[in-house]
């Protein structure tokens, strides 16, 4: 997976990144992006080699392997081109630029991402994995560089004109622009991202596509959200059935929790197995909230080994998540997560192995690869004490004294590679997963979690008052991007919620007109990615997907309308109300690629909300009261708590109403508040 450290160090041997220390003994004159790089292609006339990947991708390792470890090939590049080697989870921004480009010539991209670009930065020809040899209808590497560089020194002019042409084309799909009548009905968009929804939905696994399968749990809020504002019954069901189904399939990790990146097959079956950050963040939300609304035991048990797995094997010592761990080990692809049946009945006894088999579709011929099985539920508790002639009870143990044995096994096997950056925008998503996940179950440790990691990030990613991206081995590097800003927000308002302690709340609010100064767009409306201070970023775009994490924008407006309704602030929520419409005009006919803005639009749609909880002295009343305001599913409604003592000062200042709000009677009670008006205080919520 990394290059022999026998080979000397090039320039990324200075970098913290984990990629880049992966490539910094490749024979390649590599170069991290910057001006170094820019001014020596300048120089000697030479186009770039621009190679984008991240530490955990599994087409980067293999590319490095056959290509950027080669002696031979090396010595081409370094020759023609000038090489440069990029994060993409440290510059999302260089990142976007170069994807869009891909996107616009190819109709798809990914990683590794391969661009050639002119001195000033412009790409000529984007692609992304190219192998040794011809294949797959793909030139081979060496023949991209021979053939590239002949065309930058024979035909240099049409090289120019192409490279301005795709930066056209970039531009264009990157600039968000407001049209002159910039109301838009948000109504028929909701309907039709429910329609659309609807189509795309597998009736039989959940899900909506074919292979490869990811989990997207903005689709999962969107629809729960929908359930709850409009009663829709078919949302609610497509949202629980697709989680059910994820949980049950091998991309989850049956043995030690924590989900796997996507699903390459439709079954949810074989995963591709690298687990990152953002996703358990966001599906932990995705369950809390499932769980608010069934009291289903499994989404309580997912919620608990997801949670278990990242503070076993992603927290760092601070409190804070690292980003991700990578899919291959011993140089192969889901080594550390797999079974044959000859290692199963080695470890397990053979009433242990009689459950399992059954229950998680293991063969002798393996259900992955080269005999191996991806433990994966495929029969019920009863079906398998049918075939056992045991109880259902006798089978539950079985099969917890054969995870336990199997896991205990696995320890002793190479960890994957894990990548120890720590990302602010993750650690938000992780925030918030956490914080909901303590709230719907009613469990402290999980709100204590979250609260380190946010009292970490705090601390550290604000060396000057202005928001940071990154973390690594003591180094806080590159401005804050948009979803920075958004995923941190939220989950400090998730926080504050799951905790009651304002400091969250006064944080959020910080950072959001941190936010606004420096990325709000006065002109079009919506937020840029970056603040503009990059001039090596050819493009200063506005995210407009939300693919497998929510687009900045998409979780900006519904922070934008949380804090705005909160405090009363009529600005914030003409600003969410603009972002809204900006976005789905320009989705309008495919709301289903931002089904969080969709989710932001309805919950606008409705009037605000607010539970405003006055503690009393009473602790039992109090507790009782937050316990069932916090354990319902009510997506849109703030929730506030007044100490005995009286109201923060700060809080206060903000929410002038919660002024006048007391216990009754000695007891805790609870003021309902909707469209401004406020119930009369109830000391259950019942009532």
């Amino acid at each position: 997976m990394t290059s022999s450290s026998d080979q000397p160090a090039n320039r990324l041997i200075n970098e913290k990144s984990p990629y880049l220390q992966q490539h910094a003994h490749n024979p390649v004159d590599w170069y991290p992006w910057g001006e170094e790089a820019f001014e020596k292609a300048r120089r000697e006339e030479k186009p770039i080699f621009l190679s984008i990947g991240y530490s955990t991708c599994h087409w980067c390792h293999v590319m490095e392997r056959e290509s950027f470890e080669s002696e031979e090939t090396a010595r081409l590049m370094n020759e023609l081109f000038v090489n440069i080697k990029v994060d993409r989870e440290e510059r999302p921004d260089v990142d976007n630029v170069y994807m869009t480009a891909a996107q616009a010539i190819n109709h798809s991209g990914g990683w590794p991402l391969s661009a050639w670009l002119t001195p000033d930065l412009q790409p000529f020809y984007v692609g992304t994995y190219f192998p040794p040899r011809p294949a797959y209808g793909r030139p081979s590497f060496r023949d991209a560089l021979l053939s590239l560089h002949d065309a930058w020194v024979n035909e240099h002019e049409k090289v120019l004109r192409s490279a301005k042409a795709i930066m056209r084309a970039v531009t264009q799909g990157s600039v968000v622009a407001a049209s002159a009548d910039q109301s838009v009905d948000t109504a028929p968009i909701i309907d039709l991202c429910l329609q659309q929804l609807e189509r795309s939905y597998d009736q039989r696994r959940g899900g909506f596509s074919a292979a490869p399968k990811f989990p997207r749990p903005v689709i999962i809020e969107f629809l729960l959200r929908a359930h709850h504002e409009r009663g829709n019954d078919a949302a609610l069901a497509m949202a629980l059935h697709t989680l059910r189904a994820m949980s049950a399939g091998g991309m989850y990790d049956q043995l030690g929790g924590g989900f796997a990146r996507y699903s390459v097959d439709a079954e949810w079956r074989v995963p591709h197995f690298e687990k990152m950050l953002y996703d358990q963040g966001q599906l932990l939300a995705a369950y809390a909230d499932a769980y608010r609304i069934t009291g289903d035991k499994g989404f309580a048990d997912t919620i608990r080994q997801t949670i278990g797995y990242a503070e076993r094997d992603l927290m760092d010592a601070s409190g804070a998540f690292y980003s991700a761990e990578d899919a291959d080990s011993e140089g192969e692809e889901g080594t550390f997560y797999v079974w044959t049946l000859a290692q199963l009945r080695e470890a397990l006894s053979p009433d242990e192995l009689a459950a399992l088999v059954p229950c998680y579709g293991i063969t002798g011929e393996g259900n992955f690869e080269h005999g191996k099985n991806v433990l994966h539920t495929t029969s019920t508790l009863a079906s398998v004490a049918g075939e056992t002639g045991k109880s259902e009870d006798e089978v539950d143990a079985l099969l917890r004294s054969a995870r336990e044995k199997l896991f205990a096994k696995r320890l002793g096997r190479i960890r994957p590679h894990r990548d120890e950056k720590i990302l602010t925008a993750w650690n938000g998503l992780m925030i918030s997963g956490l914080a909901k996940s303590s709230a719907a179950l009613g469990d402290p440790a999980f709100a204590l979690l979250a609260r380190r990691a946010a009292d970490h990030l705090i601390a550290t990613m604000n060396p000057d008052g202005r928001l940071m991206h990154r973390l690594k081995d003591g180094e806080v590097r590159f401005d804050a991007y948009l979803d920075d800003y958004a995923f941190l927000i939220a989950g400090l308002i998730d926080l504050y919620e799951a905790t009651f302690a304002v400091e969250y709340l006064k944080e959020a609010e910080r950072l959001m007109s941190q936010a606004e100064t420096l990325l709000w767009d006065e002109e079009g409306g919506g937020f840029f990615m970056t603040a503009g201070d990059d001039p090596s970023v050819l493009v200063r775009s506005k995210s407009d997907h939300d693919g497998a994490e929510p687009a900045g924008n998409s979780v900006m407006a519904m922070n934008l309308l949380r804090l705005g309704r909160l405090f009363y602030d009529a600005e914030r929520i003409s600003r969410a109300e603009r972002t809204i419409s900006l976005f789905l005009a320009r989705v309008a006919q495919h709301p289903i690629a931002m089904p969080m803005m969709v989710a932001a639009a309805l919950a606008a749609s409705k009037p605000p909300r607010q539970i405003v909880i006055a503690a009393s002295d009473d602790a039992a009343s109090t507790a009782r009261l937050v316990d069932q305001a916090r354990r319902a599913y009510r997506p849109g409604t703030a929730l506030l708590l007044v100490e005995p003592g009286g109201a923060d000062p700060w809080l206060a200042a903000h929410v002038e109403t919660v002024l006048g709000m007391s216990p009754v009677d000695g007891l805790a009670a609870a003021y309902v508040c909707e469209d401004f008006t406020c119930q009369r205080p109830v000391t259950t919520l019942e009532s």
